[in-house]
Formats: structure tokens, sequence, C-alpha cells
């Protein structure tokens, strides 16, 4: 039986990406993805054909990876960082059905709360929320509220999607969510171009962090009471010395 594999490459970089990402684009005879995530992997895997789809055509990309696999070809659908974290994973179950062909596997990466968090530092040690600030697929008020339930919580936030071209607005609107709840000298980090060329790291205030020039390519995070910045770095004790 032919295979559809959903493969997390994570950030970009090869040294980033897992063996099991690897092996599975090695044998597979067609790479199908977004055009920006496609080209991260296009030179290592020359001899594959390679087909892409532009941002928002999810559906289309998905239906003709199952189709091509249904043809008795082995199939590789890329995603940045992991497979199931804001990738084609569960579309491409939601498309088969209940139909057992193709066989499908999904291959995990890394992806990016826990690239940026090891840029940054190591703002993730203890328990913490992840939160799209897209409004394409889910409603700002519902956004809304998972800001407002996470900075309660004290729970560390990671955020996806802080800005786009259509959106420029998105983070400075979440951060006067979160300043609702939490203090303006709330350390926070940006990180940006991820296991790319022009890849940075920043630590700086949650006040600040509202009018932060951001895009696409940053994966944001906001600290827990707790957090604190050592030496430039972001850091969330989980208690160990305390124990």
């Amino acid at each position: 039986m032919s295979k559809l594999v959903v493969v997390g490459i994570g950030p970009g970089d090869y040294d980033n990406m897992t063996v099991g990402a690897d092996r599975a684009l090695r044998v597979s005879d067609v790479i199908i993805g977004y055009h920006v995530y496609v080209d991260l992997v296009k030179e290592r895997y020359p001899d594959k054909e390679f087909l892409t789809t532009p941002m928002t055509r999810e559906v289309e990309r998905c239906q003709m990876a199952l189709d091509i696999a249904r043809e008795g070809r082995n199939v590789a659908m890329v995603c940045s960082g992991d497979s199931g974290i804001y990738g084609m994973a569960a579309l491409i179950y939601e498309l088969r059905g209940e139909s057992p062909a193709p066989e499908v596997k999904i291959i995990p990466g890394l992806t990016a709360a826990c690239s940026g968090a090891a840029l940054l530092g190591a703002p993730l040690t203890h328990d913490f929320a992840v939160i799209s600030l897209s409004d394409r697929l889910t409603p700002w008020e519902r956004i809304e509220k998972r800001l407002e339930n996470a900075a309660e919580a004290d729970l560390s936030i990671v955020l996806y999607n802080p800005a786009s071209h259509g959106r420029p607005d998105h983070l400075r609107r979440a951060c006067d969510i979160l300043l609702r709840h939490l203090p303006g000298n709330r350390v926070c980090g940006i990180a940006s171009q991820i296991g790319r060329d022009g890849e940075n790291a920043r630590v700086l205030t949650l006040e600040e962090l509202r009018t932060a020039s951001v895009d696409m390519f940053c994966t944001v995070f906001i600290g827990n009471s707790m957090t604190k910045s050592i030496g430039g770095k972001l850091v969330t004790p989980r208690g160990y010395r305390n124990v």
C-alpha cells in the first residue's frame, strides 16, 4: 500500500530536523507543501518531485497529497515545526475520513515553542500555553478569552502568528489584553527566523513588547511570575533549588 507521511521539518535548518523526518523525505517520491517550507528542503532532496500550493489553499494541498498517494506513489507532506501543531496532520485525517487508504503516518518535528525557547534560554521549564494570534480560523473573541485565561492561570505563554500584513496590530491587541492581568515589566522574549538566515532573539518587557516590530516569522514568549532574565537569557525556574 502506498503511504502518505506528514512530516514536521522543524524550524528550517537540517541540524534541527529529526532523523525520522530525513528518512521519510529520502524514501518519498513526491514532496508537497506550502512553497516556503518546500524551499527549505528542496536543495537537500533534489531527486524528488515537488508540488506546492499558496497560503490559504491547505485543503487543496492535502487533497492533492491524498490523491497522489492513492495512485500508488509515496508522498511526503512537509510542515514547518511539528506536523500536528498548527500543521496539516489533522486535516489529512479529516479528508481521508474512515478510508484505510492511503496509509498515513505522522512524523513529529521541533515546533517553534521549543526551538525559540532554546534560542532565548529556558523560558518554558514550567507549565505553559501556546496560542496563535491568527484569527483566520479562530474568532478573535475566542483568542482573547484564551489569552485572559492563560494570564490568570500564571502560565508562561507562547504566541504563534503574532502579526501579518493583514493584521499588523494583533500583537498590540494581545498585549493590551495581557496587561489587564500582568505587570508592564513582565519579562518577555521574541525569537525570529529560527534556524534560518537572520536568526535573532531579544529579551524585553511586556510593555515594550506591545510596540515591538514582529512578523509571521517571529515567535513571542511571555514569562510567568517567576520568569527572569539571567545573563541576557529568559529563564523560568521550576523550583528544583527549593526542594
